[in-house]
């Protein structure tokens, strides 16, 4: 197969879910709705945490700021699927591809690190509550937030740039509904050996290390609990990283359950399907899990809504 290097001009394929035309509508409007839910909720979080000075604690202030990584990630990916479905075109120009595939690491990895920090956060306040305030402070706060914002940019950078150097084919279909980097380099002719290897040793230390932070805070956590003697302090204990450990149950599951769903199945399309649950969905249900779960979020939330009422 004839190989040849990418120019701004050329343009990828972006397959999509089905093609279906009968199952584009319905794809169009499941997707949009989420879309909505997702952009709606998330900033109903940020909303609700800077109004309300009771929530102006570190736990809030990265799930603020994890809200905004969800409107982010979700803002990359399903729109351009959306405008597609109504142009009836599936094409996403060269420098729009790479664009999203950096864009979406920045703020997955950068939600993977924001949920670290959050578990460290529990951590703090239930192992060390007398040097909760400060262990926790505003300095910290902000610096975690930027180690995890620059991490993530730089990891996403790295990948784009050794993008660049590839040669793609002739055949330049996607079968997804954004360009993911495993499904654009698949596509190259020339080596990849190098961006494979990457791909692994980056997701060994960008992924591994929050990941064994969060084990590691949790072990500590349910080590500390288990030995309160009361039993309200346990359940006040367990209350305020239930909303946490949901989410990151959530995350982790579904990137964990994509991975071996493409590992069991020859289809790409299937993947495809399989990979909104860790695109699209952790994204649209993290605020209703703090909001649900959380009683401090469901007052600062009603306390908004009902400002928004009286206004009108």
């Amino acid at each position: 197969m004839k190989a040849r290097n990418m120019s701004v001009s050329s343009e990828f394929l972006l397959l999509g879910l089905t093609d279906d035309p009968a199952l584009q509508p319905l794809i169009f409007s499941l997707f949009l709705s989420m879309y909505l839910v997702t952009i709606l909720g998330n900033l109903l979080i940020i909303l609700a945490v800077s109004s309300d000075s009771h929530l102006h604690t570190p736990m809030y202030f990265f799930l603020s700021n994890l809200s905004l990584a969800d409107i982010c990630i979700s803002t990359t990916t399903i729109p351009q699927m959306l405008v597609n479905i109504q142009r009836k075109r599936k094409t996403i120009s060269y420098a729009g591809c790479l664009s999203q595939v950096c864009f979406v690491l920045i703020f997955a990895g950068s939600e993977n690190f924001l949920l670290a920090a959050m578990a460290y956060d529990r951590y703090a306040a239930i192992c060390h509550p007398l040097r909760y305030t400060a262990i926790m402070n505003p300095r910290l706060c902000v610096l975690l937030v930027l180690v995890s914002l620059s991490i993530s940019t730089v990891d996403a950078l790295l990948h784009t740039l050794m993008l660049l150097r590839l040669s793609f084919c002739t055949a330049l279909d996607i079968p997804h509904f954004f360009c993911e980097l495993a499904q654009v380099i698949t596509l190259a002719c020339s080596d990849t050996l190098i961006n494979n290897l990457l791909i692994y040793v980056t997701a060994g230390i960008f992924a591994g290390l929050p990941l064994s932070g969060i084990i590691f805070s949790y072990l500590h956590i349910v080590s500390s609990v288990l030995r309160m003697p009361s039993p309200g302090g346990v359940y006040k204990a367990f209350s305020t990283c239930g909303s946490h450990l949901s989410v990151v149950c959530l995350f982790y599951g579904t990137i964990f359950g994509v991975y071996i769903s493409s590992a069991v199945t020859d289809s790409q399309r299937k993947a495809a399907v399989a990979s909104v649950m860790y695109s699209v969905v952790p994204q649209m249900l993290n605020p209703f899990i703090y909001s649900l779960r959380n009683r401090d979020m469901k007052g600062a939330l009603r306390k908004l809504l009902g400002g928004v009422t009286s206004l009108r």
